[in-house]
């Protein structure tokens, strides 16, 4: 999902709630590449909308585009991630959209139909594979990735030196038994902070699920596969947690709590995205930064973790196309990419641009580049958000103590009803 926490969570509550009328346009099959991209120079304005710090910040860096294309101009217009959504339906189904636009990853299939194909003269083989796979819908790629977003673990390592670890756990087994041991030698209450209900909950079970082997849908996405061995597997070990008292099953959601337990010793584990360092160091204060690290998601078959972020995707009605592309181009460099994350500490695409010092110099941020390299996202088809809703539900009941195999039963019966959406 990123997944920054005030994009991804606000696009997945979002596309929730408005699933039942999700904007497609009315030609829904994705299409082919039409455009190319301008050679030389560029003229005219080209309208483009982003979300959040993104909005507000990205003129700035647009100026360099500007100035290498006197003839144009880049007109942002910032809107909440809050009301994107509804504005990007009522656009299209008005006949009045922009030319390019950022787009929460799991929101690609819900317009797909609106969007131009990614046309060759953009190269993408030096974009995270992972991110890549969220802009293909019906085997089309429909846009390009701009940042990323992955979850790691954050834990205390001051605490975890009391617990007997001077290094990060490696697997399924030693990660539990290190949380445990927080508890037990470090004096924390709780050993992990993990999510046990409400909207998208069972999105944060995914990085168990996928490392235990399992996968969402089958390999041609036409069928959900919910109820196997290695996904049942993943949610026994999500639901181990909770029945051995090591995580809290009323876990504080209200902002800033999650922090305050990991800064305050009494839950020094948690499962984040790269957002989270800001906001653990406010919160904790000069030096706090020095009390923790990160370390990737803990490996069973695998150590796969989630992937959003947010992609670059332009409307097949743009007037100039191929100076849109040009646009997109620009900001897919290396150098670009670095500069944004400098500004926004958005984690860049591009993974030549971690080369850059402010990225390469940090220690928490190399394990997220690694990370990156093995990530996965929820299928992009328009019934992601019902089934998702659905797993919620099936997740609340898990972590009271259902089986996890008899709750996936169920969930499966209910995708199965649910379809694809496509």
């Amino acid at each position: 999902m990123a997944l920054r926490r005030t994009s991804t969570a606000a696009v997945c509550v979002a596309a929730a709630l408005v699933l039942a009328a999700c904007g497609r346009s009315d030609t829904d099959a994705p299409s082919t590449p039409t455009a190319s991209v301008a050679s030389g120079k560029v003229t005219g304005t080209i309208t483009l909308w982003a979300q959040g710090a993104e909005g507000e910040k990205l003129p700035s860096l647009l100026k360099g585009f500007e100035a290498e294309n006197p003839g144009v101009k880049v007109k942002v217009t910032a809107i909440p991630w809050s009301d994107a959504h509804s504005k990007y339906q009522t656009a299209i189904a008005g006949g009045t959209t922009l030319d390019v636009t950022q787009m929460g990853t799991t929101w690609m299939p819900d317009f797909a139909g609106s969007f131009q194909s990614v046309p060759s003269g953009i190269d993408t083989s030096d974009i995270f594979a992972g991110s890549k796979a969220t802009n293909v819908v019906k085997d089309a790629t429909l846009g390009v990735p701009w940042y990323v977003d992955t979850r790691v673990v954050y834990y205390r390592t001051d605490l975890a030196k009391k617990a007997g670890y001077s290094s990060p756990p490696k697997t399924f087994a030693e990660f539990k038994a290190m949380t445990k041991a927080l508890q037990s030698k470090a004096g924390a209450k709780w050993g992990v902070a993990l999510t046990p209900s409400g909207t998208d909950s069972f999105q944060s079970t995914l990085p168990f699920a996928w490392s235990a082997g399992a996968s969402l849908m089958n390999s041609d996405n036409t069928k959900w596969t919910l109820d196997t061995p290695e996904m049942t597997k993943g949610l026994k070990y999500f639901q181990s947690f909770f029945t051995d008292g090591i995580a809290d099953p009323n876990l504080n959601t209200t902002p800033g709590g999650r922090e305050a337990a990991f800064v305050k010793g009494s839950t020094p584990v948690l499962i984040d995205g790269p957002y989270e360092i800001g906001a653990l160091n406010t919160a904790g204060g000069a030096g706090f930064d020095k009390k923790y690290t990160v370390m990737s998601i803990p490996k069973d078959q695998s150590s796969t973790s989630f992937v959003g972020g947010a992609n670059l995707v332009v409307f097949k009605k743009s007037a100039h196309s191929s100076a849109v592309w040009k646009l997109v181009r620009y900001l897919s460099k290396a150098s670009v990419q670095a500069s944004w994350y400098k500004t926004t500490g958005d984690l860049p695409a591009v993974q030549s641009a971690w080369n850059d010092a402010s990225l390469s110099a940090d220690p928490k941020l190399a394990v997220f580049n690694e990370q990156l390299t093995d990530t996965k996202a929820p299928p992009a088809n328009t019934a992601g958000t019902q089934v998702s809703a659905a797993a919620d539900t099936q997740l609340e009941k898990i972590v009271k103590g259902t089986d996890p195999a008899g709750a996936l039963k169920d969930l499966q019966s209910s995708a199965d009803s649910i379809g694809t959406g496509d």
